[in-house]
């Protein structure tokens, strides 16, 4: 490089400098440390050099003429200062201000992800793509008000259960905000929003609504209502009170017939095992295997299972009558005919496999009901006795 030269770097001065061979350095005779290397090739570039803490330090501004003499000397007395405080030479850019959006697919990605099972990974991405992203999603983080949560939530007062289930994953992502330090502490904008009251489907098979149901499944998979596994795979959930996916989701390796019991690995609430009745078992016993399947309900392609019975389902509740039922109140039937039959809710929520007692306490009623009946029968069966009989 050729030797260091002095000239005042005005607009005029720049134009004309130029070197043979090799670069040089041109400094400001105004500001010390504030120079242009110029290149052979013609082009020039801002420099700053200074000495600060025992070290020499040089950083390159930018290029001329994109770079006016003025603001380069401007950038470069800036440079200097934030070198002698020991500062980087470039304040850092600030961190980007995070919206909603950006919240939502950080909680997806670092929370739900990360917690919760496959289900519910699904359903929560579609509640925030659905619903939360594009009414909330482009607001800031540290903007977003009580006010704002209260209109989007009466926003959705035509699906409540949504609504609700929204401002359960509101509450939570904002929480989340708050740990991240994207809001201030106790922040929380979700903070008593009330819920909308959603009435409780509650419905219950009768024994003769049963009966009609084990007919039509009978004839299911000749008159195409359900192929067989579709239709054992229905008769099993009202006969052991499982999930859908508990049932869909079993091995052949999960299923014990000696010591009658099934093995539920991946439930809702954890691993667990559940009684296989007689009843269950006979239903099991008399499926078909998939050669080299290891699913009892094997899907179609080869080595998949059998993942939804929704569509067979509606063929054979319409055939058999049953008008609103779901496929999930048949897990409600079976607790229900075990409040009949006498079990305590306790029990029913093993076998249920229930964790919160609260979840099982829903079935109270039923259970008060069936206290009631039985107390009639015996106070009509008695009172035949001792009661007097009309007409004496």
């Amino acid at each position: 490089m050729a030797q260091a030269q002095y000239r005042t770097l005005s607009k005029r001065v720049l134009d004309r400098l130029s070197v043979n061979g090799k670069d040089a350095i041109f400094w400001d005779h105004d500001l010390a440390g504030f120079g242009i290397r110029v290149y052979p090739t013609g082009k020039k570039v801002f420099v700053v050099q200074t000495r600060a803490f025992g070290r020499s330090k040089r950083v390159t501004l930018g290029r001329y003429p994109e770079l006016t003499p003025d603001a380069a000397r401007k950038n470069a007395t800036a440079v200097i200062a934030r070198i002698k405080k020991g500062e980087p030479p470039v304040a850092p850019e600030p961190a980007p201000v995070p919206t909603v959006a950006d919240l939502a697919e950080r909680y997806q990605r670092e929370y739900v992800e990360m917690h919760c099972k496959p289900a519910t990974v699904s359903h929560y991405r579609l509640m925030l793509r659905k619903h939360i992203v594009p009414a909330l999603g482009d607001r800031l983080v540290a903007d977003v008000e009580h006010k704002d949560i209260l209109s989007f939530h009466n926003g959705l007062h035509h699906m409540p259960t949504v609504a609700n289930r929204a401002a359960d994953i509101l509450v939570k992502m904002f929480n989340l905000a708050d740990a991240w330090g994207w809001r201030p502490a106790g922040s929380n904008p979700c903070r008593g929003v009330a819920r909308f009251k959603v009435e409780k489907h509650e419905r219950f098979l009768t024994r003769e609504e049963l009966h009609r149901l084990g007919e039509v499944l009978r004839v299911a998979p000749a008159e195409r209502l359900a192929s067989v596994h579709a239709a054992a795979a229905i008769r099993l959930l009202v006969l052991t009170g499982c999930r859908r996916n508990e049932i869909l989701c079993l091995r052949w390796d999960d299923l014990n017939f000696d010591t009658g019991e099934m093995r539920l690995p991946d439930s809702k609430t954890g691993a667990r095992t559940v009684p296989m009745a007689s009843a269950a078992a006979d239903v099991l016993k008399g499926l078909p295997r998939t050669p080299d399947s290891p699913w009892v309900f094997p899907g179609k392609k080869k080595g998949t299972r059998l993942v939804n019975v929704n569509d067979s389902w509606e063929r054979v509740r319409r055939r058999a009558g049953l008008n609103g039922v779901r496929l999930h109140d048949l897990r409600h039937t079976f607790a229900s005919r075990a409040l009949a039959l006498g079990e305590g809710l306790p029990m029913i929520g093993d076998l249920l496999g229930h964790r919160m007692v609260n979840t099982t306490a829903r079935y109270a009623h039923l259970a008060r009901d069936s206290v009631r009946d039985s107390s009639a029968k015996i106070a009509a069966d008695i009172g035949a006795r001792i009661m007097p009989s009309n007409g004496r």
